[in-house]
């Protein structure tokens, strides 16, 4: 979605291990978390876009369930290249969610990623994955 995204892409490597900070990086009473970040654009391929509802009723009966204990969506504009290689522009929602990391909190990530790209058209969705430390 945004510009980066060819370069995201270019240094992952798949894994399926969860992502943990390394052993003494998190302080007394942190908890080790990964931390995904989703960015949803909003313009469709025929010129339209994901409407305000729309945007809502996928947040609350997508994303919700699968992370009921909290998450945070933040407005935002941003800009990528699409395949056909024109640069589109376009408002979007970053939707940020610390988990742990197993497999089951991986799968439902997926399953977002998947919903929103069929239920709106969609070429691509940004995930950015990193380990890290909270504390609630």
């Amino acid at each position: 979605m945004l510009v980066l995204l060819p370069l995201g892409l270019a240094g992952c490597a798949s894994s399926s291990l969860p992502i943990r900070p390394s052993v003494g990086l998190c302080e007394a009473g942190d908890q080790s978390m990964v931390r995904d970040s989703l960015y949803f654009g909003r313009n469709r391929p025929d010129g339209g876009t994901v409407r305000e509802a729309e945007w809502r009723r996928f947040l609350n009966e997508i994303i919700t369930p699968r992370f009921p204990d909290g998450l945070t969506v933040v407005k935002a504009t941003g800009q990528w290249r699409n395949a056909s290689g024109h640069i589109e522009r376009e408002a979007s929602e970053v939707v940020t969610v610390l988990h742990s990391g197993d497999p089951i909190a991986r799968g439902k990530i997926s399953e977002i990623i998947a919903e929103y790209r069929q239920r709106f058209d969609q070429e691509a969705i940004l995930r950015e994955r990193a380990s890290t430390c909270a504390r609630f």
